[in-house]
């Protein structure tokens, strides 16, 4: 009896009188932090400005997507091409042969201005980007493996000289040190709507983290919801901040 009187009187300094989880000192941390955020240390201090500000293309920044297929990064990537699209063309690269242009036209790329070049061979992947950049201003491109890394800063370089906003998103591994100005990496899905192998799929909650230059030099969490809306429009969006590491020497 005494050790359950300690495990409530535990959660009650835990959970306030309106319910949210709080962090010992009485600051309130976000209830998704709760939910979510597994071993993520939460911040309490003055807010920062929104991160949903960081999932933006801006001319001379390179965008590092990682994380196993099957999270959402594509359509992550998608999404952040659709802005761009309004006013110029944009570029897909696939390396795996199996993008659909509906795909991206869900996110809200204009169909007009997408333009889908195919290419696997990790020796003629470089030129093949390099051409790019010297005719578009936006770009999604898978990374084939065995890309050498010297040619992936190569590129990170030229598309800052460019004023080109790419996303990079390699297929297996990581980009090397230096090329992204934002890394972007999936820790974790959680899908909708089935349960036990039965109904339908309605949506995804991704759990993501930030880090390199873009994000101040420090670890940060979010969480984006997607439904899958066949609408166009950004459907792929931010849905809360979880929690920020201590500040780091920021790199790549």
């Amino acid at each position: 009896m005494a050790n359950g009187e300690e495990k409530k009187t535990a959660l009650e300094h835990k959970v306030g009188q309106d319910g949210r989880f709080r962090h010992p000192d009485q600051n309130v941390i976000p209830e998704s932090w709760g939910s979510v955020a597994r071993g993520a240390p939460p911040v309490v201090g003055a807010a920062s400005p929104d991160i949903s500000d960081l999932l933006v293309l801006r001319p001379g920044r390179v965008i590092g997507l990682e994380g196993p297929t099957g999270f959402g990064l594509t359509r992550v990537g998608f999404s952040m091409l659709a802005e761009p699209s309004q006013h110029a063309p944009v570029v897909v690269v696939d390396a795996r042969g199996w993008m659909c242009p509906i795909a991206a036209w869900e996110t809200g790329v204009r169909a007009d201005r997408l333009a889908v070049v195919r290419c696997d061979d990790r020796t003629v992947w470089p030129g093949v980007i390099a051409a790019l950049l010297e005719g578009v201003k936006a770009m999604y491109a898978e990374v084939p493996s065995g890309v050498p890394e010297s040619m992936l800063r190569r590129l990170g370089a030229l598309a800052r000289s460019s004023d080109a906003s790419v996303v990079f998103r390699p297929l297996h591994g990581r980009l090397p040190s230096g090329v992204a100005y934002l890394r972007v990496r999936a820790e974790r899905v959680v899908w909708a709507g089935a349960h036990n192998g039965h109904g339908r799929l309605t949506g995804r909650r991704m759990t993501l983290e930030l880090s390199g230059k873009g994000a101040a030099g420090r670890s940060q969490w979010v969480e984006l919801e997607d439904d899958g809306s066949h609408i166009q429009k950004n459907n792929v969006r931010v849905v809360s901040r979880l929690a920020a590491s201590e500040a780091r020497r920021a790199v790549g």
